[in-house]
This record gives C-alpha cells, sequence and structure tokens, in this order.
C-alpha cells in the first residue's frame, strides 16, 4: 500500500508540473512614432537651438544630456521645426533653448532666469523653479504627431 501510494504521488507531481509550467502569453508588438515640433517666435536668427525630447522627469528641463533625443541646429529664421522618428510610444516632454551666443549653455541671470528664449510642450505657466515635467508631458500614441512650442524670452 505504502508502495502504491509512493507512485501515485510521484505520478501526481509529474502530471502537475505541466500544469503549473509557465505560460507563453504573447506581447504585443512594440509601435513606433514620430514628433514634429515646430518652434515660433525665435526673436532673431542667431546662435544655436537646442530642443531635447524627455521621456521621464529626470533632467527636465535643463539636462539635455539626460534627455531621451537631443537636436541641435543652427538657427536660419525665426520658425523652424524638428523631428523625432522611430519613438516607442509613450509619455513625453519637449524643452527648446536659444542658445543666441553660442556658447553651448542656457545664460541666467544671478537668480536664474534665462537671458536667452525657451520653451516647453504645453506652453504651461511657469512659476519659481521653472516648468515642471507633469505640466509639459504629452503622449505618443499615433504614428505621428505635431506640436507647436512658442519661444518664451523673460
Amino acid at each position: 500500500m505504502k508502495k502504491l501510494l509512493t507512485i501515485f504521488i510521484a505520478l501526481f507531481f509529474s502530471a502537475s508540473s505541466s500544469l503549473f509550467a509557465e505560460v507563453n502569453i504573447p506581447t504585443p508588438p512594440i509601435q513606433f512614432g514620430s514628433i514634429t515640433v515646430h518652434i515660433t517666435g525665435l526673436k532673431n536668427v542667431t546662435g544655436m537651438l537646442g530642443v531635447s525630447l524627455f521621456n521621464s522627469k529626470n533632467g527636465f528641463p535643463g539636462k539635455h544630456e539626460k534627455a531621451y533625443a537631443t537636436e541641435l541646429k543652427k538657427v536660419t529664421a525665426t520658425t523652424d521645426r524638428v523631428f523625432f522618428e522611430h519613438l516607442p510610444y509613450g509619455t513625453y516632454a519637449v524643452s527648446i533653448m536659444h542658445d543666441e551666443n553660442s556658447n553651448g549653455k542656457l545664460d541666467t541671470n544671478f537668480i536664474g532666469i534665462p537671458k536667452e528664449g525657451v520653451g516647453v510642450s504645453n506652453n504651461p505657466k511657469v512659476g519659481m523653479g521653472g516648468p515642471k515635467f507633469k505640466d509639459s508631458v504629452f503622449t505618443l500614441n499615433t504614428k505621428e504627431i505635431e506640436l507647436t512650442i512658442p519661444m518664451r524670452y523673460l
């Protein structure tokens, strides 16, 4: 009887292990889209334009080295546009800097207010400490979206 019980238990566990085997649930393929950023209101045609795309609040808005993607280009008109392509669907925010003197940074006064042009997605009201990611975020969930961001000169 003991031997029969041992055989039964062994058969039960070998059969039940297949019941608890890992189930492979197919994951949907990652979808990609593009973002076109239209920049308006550049006050002059000098310097460089830095446009950064952030996918988290880490570094937003001014630490461009922490951005998901960055585009740097020479200013050639008072309006411009930048394309970010092959981006996974998700949430993003855009930060723009008009580096008028081409020194590679945003110049500020002694209390940190920008002396050069800035802009962010959604054009939120900005208080002390600059714009917040949560106020500037948008969702890429279609093949292409277009944003228009006006520059601000404080």
